[in-house]
């Protein structure tokens, strides 16, 4: 058996060596990187486990407070309605012809008596020189019965005529005095067809657009079914019709109104009450069916700007002055169907107060009716950061008084149509 020399053996030793180096680089790398992942690990569950410090308190908001502002307001009711004409006609031949001339443009403003249309007046000229030589014939017979009459009475006396041809000779004349009459009348008719060629403005007013052109056959006849040629409306003064309800008829009746009060109209694109009428109208009684009564105010319109069928925004007076407590309209807030009001106590608790609101005057103050009081610390500026029961810091506010010529303030809120009270 042959021994290996010292230096074999170190080279053998250095060949299993190099032989086992990888597979324990293997385990080592191995182990390695699972003590990394134990540490990640580890250090994670500690970061998700801690708690970070708490932080300070942040300090309480501060909002604007205020008293409601007291003042006298006027109370008005308003009301929701639409312009009418004064007048209206719808504009109809009454006779029947054709049309020769039209002397207007379309949307002209028309005097009374003015020339609008013009028939073909030559069928009637023939009748009415008919109807007068119907006249001329009539006076002559009239004149020979009257003759014959004459003579025959001086020959009563003489006893040459007999009483029976007397009575007749009288009978004559009668009859000729009435055939006279009705030629006279159809003088007057046809004439009154002459006149009726020329179609005249009934009223003063603006026109509208006409329906039949020059060459056109036209109709007479009774309402409809005469030719409608145009019509025409009077817009100085206009109407103002609105409906009220039962509850705030009453109302009026028994504070006493009457016609004659003051009434103030807004357009839809204007924020103030521009047009002022007074009432002139109400119905005979109540719709049954909507419970609502009708009535209407006159509305002077020198410049013809308003146009019938406009809507509008109308406030009545109700009568004398009140005492109320006006807050900014930025002030209320809406929970549901309440109305709340944010007040601020002594140590500076938030509470929410339920209000029964008032018109809106201008100036953007809204009257309270109940529910506040005039201590009552309002929050005015920063509601959005005021929460109720909790804490804020008050510093005083003011609220804007309404100029000396605001108008009087109206006595609802929303006016629904139909809603306001409405004079006896």
């Amino acid at each position: 058996m042959n021994d290996l020399t010292p230096i074999e053996m170190d080279e053998l030793s250095r060949l299993e060596h190099a032989e086992r180096s990888p597979e324990r680089r293997a385990r080592w790398s191995r182990a390695l990187w699972g003590v990394l992942i134990l540490a990640a690990l580890g250090l994670a569950w500690f970061l998700l486990r801690g708690q970070s410090a708490p932080a300070a308190a942040p300090p309480p908001p501060v909002v604007a407070v205020s008293m409601p502002l007291q003042r006298e307001i006027t109370e008005w009711d308003e009301y929701i309605g639409r312009f009418e004409a004064s007048r209206s006609v719808e504009l109809r031949p009454r006779v029947s012809g054709q049309i020769t001339a039209v002397h207007f443009t379309d949307g002209q403003f028309v005097r009374q008596g003015q020339p609008l249309f013009t028939i073909d007046p030559r069928p009637y000229q023939a009748a009415l020189a008919e109807a007068q030589a119907g006249v001329a014939t009539a006076r002559s017979d009239l004149a020979l019965a009257r003759s014959n009459l004459e003579r025959a009475l001086r020959l009563v006396e003489d006893d040459a005529v007999a009483k029976s041809e007397i009575d007749a000779l009288q009978a004559r004349v009668t009859a000729a005095n009435a055939a006279l009459a009705a030629a006279q009348a159809r003088v007057r008719s046809r004439s009154l067809d002459v006149e009726f060629t020329t179609v005249r403005a009934p009223i003063s007013g603006r026109t509208s657009d006409r329906r039949v052109d020059p060459g056109n056959l036209v109709a007479a006849g009774d309402g409809p079914a005469a030719t409608l040629l145009t019509t025409i409306v009077a817009t100085d003064p206009l109407h103002f019709t609105f409906d009220g309800s039962e509850g705030l008829f009453l109302k009026s009746r028994r504070e006493g109104m009457d016609r004659g009060a003051e009434v103030q109209i807004r357009l839809q694109d204007e924020a103030d009450y521009k047009w002022n009428g007074t009432l002139d109208f109400t119905d005979n009684g109540l719709d049954p069916t909507s419970g609502t009564i009708r009535a209407r105010a006159v509305v002077r319109n020198p410049n013809n700007f308003l146009t019938p069928g406009m809507f509008g925004n109308m406030r009545l007076t109700t009568g004398g002055k009140v005492r109320a407590l006006l807050v900014p309209d930025t002030a209320v807030q809406t929970d549901q169907t309440r109305k709340l009001l944010l007040v601020v106590s002594r140590d500076g608790t938030v509470s929410t107060k339920e209000v029964a609101l008032g018109p809106l005057i201008d100036g953007g103050l809204r009257v309270v009716r109940a529910g506040l009081e005039p201590t009552d610390r309002v929050v005015i500026e920063g509601a959005q950061m005021a929460m109720p029961g909790s804490k804020v810091i008050a510093r005083r506010g003011q609220i804007a008084a309404p100029a000396a010529d605001t108008p009087p303030a109206s006595s609802t809120a929303a006016a629904p149509a139909g809603g306001g009270a409405i004079a006896s």
